[in-house]
C-alpha cells in the first residue's frame, strides 16, 4: 500500500505547487509586466489619479447633462458585474416591447425637441448587460440634450464625441464605438 501512496502523495504535492502557485505567479507577473492596465482591470482614472470606473464595464448615468449608455439587464442594480447576463427576452416577448417603449418614452421626455429616430443601442441591453460603449449614432442622438443641459455649443460636443470614438479593432473587427464613461469624464474636464 505504501508503495502506491508515497508516489501519489508526492505527485499531488508537486502538481499542487506547480499548478497552484508557480504557474499562477508566472502568469500574473507576465501580465503585470506586459499588460499592466488590462491586468489591473482597465481602469479609467479621473483627475488626481482616482479610479472612476473600468473601460470594460458600463456605468449608470441619468442626469441630462451626461451621455447615457446602453440599458443594463443585470440585477439587483444596473451594471452589476457579479450578475452579468442579458434579459433573455426574445423579440416576440411583450415584456421586451414594453421595456423598449418605456425607454424610448424616457429619451423623448428628456429631449422633447429631438425628433430623430432613437438608436437601438439606447433602448436595448447588450448580451452581457455590462456594455460600456454606445454607437456614434447613439452619442449624436444625445448631443442636443447634453448641449442644452450644459449650455454648451453642440459643435464642441460633436468634436468631443469624434475625439472619443474608437474605430474597429484592427480596422476590420466590430463597429465604431464610444466609451460613455471616458466621454463623460472628458465632459467634466471640459466644463472646468
Amino acid at each position: 500500500m505504501s508503495t502506491y501512496f508515497r508516489p501519489a502523495f508526492l505527485m499531488l504535492l508537486c502538481f499542487t505547487v506547480l499548478t497552484g502557485a508557480l504557474y499562477p505567479a508566472a502568469v500574473t507577473g507576465l501580465a503585470q509586466l506586459l499588460f499592466p492596465s488590462q491586468a489591473n482591470g482597465s481602469l479609467i482614472r479621473g483627475d488626481g489619479g482616482q479610479a472612476r470606473g473600468s473601460a470594460l464595464i458600463g456605468q449608470p448615468f441619468s442626469d441630462p447633462k451626461y451621455f447615457w449608455g446602453r440599458p443594463s439587464a443585470t440585477a439587483p442594480y444596473p451594471y452589476n458585474a457579479g450578475a452579468s447576463s442579458g434579459s433573455n427576452q426574445g423579440p416576440t416577448n411583450p415584456a421586451l416591447a414594453d421595456a423598449v417603449q418605456a425607454r424610448v418614452r424616457a429619451l423623448r421626455e428628456a429631449d422633447p425637441g429631438n425628433t430623430a429616430p432613437v438608436p437601438v443601442d439606447l433602448v436595448t441591453a447588450s448580451g452581457s448587460g455590462l456594455d460600456p460603449h454606445i454607437s456614434p449614432a447613439a452619442a449624436e442622438y444625445q448631443v442636443g440634450r447634453v448641449a442644452k443641459a450644459r449650455g454648451m455649443d453642440a459643435g464642441k460636443l460633436r468634436a468631443l464625441v469624434a475625439e472619443h470614438t474608437e474605430g474597429r479593432l484592427w480596422g476590420v473587427l466590430g463597429e465604431a464605438r464610444v466609451n460613455v464613461l471616458g466621454l463623460n469624464l472628458a465632459l467634466e474636464r471640459l466644463a472646468r
